[in-house]
């Protein structure tokens, strides 16, 4: 099993940050578009290797984020609509998510197997999230998903602010 965590920087305006090992070693690098269009997040590895990417439809009456890992698409995200509280699905081939999702706290599952756990550490400043992977084949689809749910979060918490005003 392997252990790697992500913190995100609170006041990053650029929306770049890494993934760690245990060791705190950078193993990725994240970056985000900032005032792009589409807005999109590039994994990269060591090698600065684009491994994955996730792209916010432009043109869509909900939100809906896609996901691409080594060139396919392997999940998508997207927001249903709903009166009260934020409500958004998952869908991805082979892919079932466990646990709470929204909160940071569940397993990724492929075919009915563990692959990998992300909890939401606490007491801790900016979004940091501990990811442990049993699946290593796994890892760039888990890492993906994670910044993606985290993109979806920040694009959410950015809109209310935005209709609170």
């Amino acid at each position: 099993m392997k252990q790697l965590y992500i913190k995100q920087k609170v006041f990053s305006l650029s929306g770049k940050f890494t993934v760690k090992d245990e060791q705190e070693n950078d193993i990725y690098y994240v970056e985000g578009s900032f005032m792009q269009i589409p807005k999109t997040f590039s994994i990269m590895n060591t090698t600065r290797d684009e491994i994955a990417l996730i792209t916010k439809k432009v043109f869509s009456f909900l939100p809906k984020f896609f996901v691409e890992v080594n060139g396919r698409e392997v999940l998508t995200i997207k927001k249903e609509f709903s009166f009260f509280k934020a409500r958004y699905t998952i869908d991805a081939a082979d892919i079932e998510v466990h646990g709470n999702w929204w909160d940071m706290n569940f397993e990724v599952l492929q075919h009915g197997v563990v692959v990998g756990r992300v909890s939401k550490e606490w007491f801790t400043w900016g979004d940091s999230y501990k990811v442990q992977i049993m699946n290593e084949d796994m890892e760039a689809i888990i890492i993906a998903f994670v910044v993606a749910i985290d993109c979806v979060k920040a694009d959410q918490a950015a809109a209310s602010s935005a209709s609170t005003m």
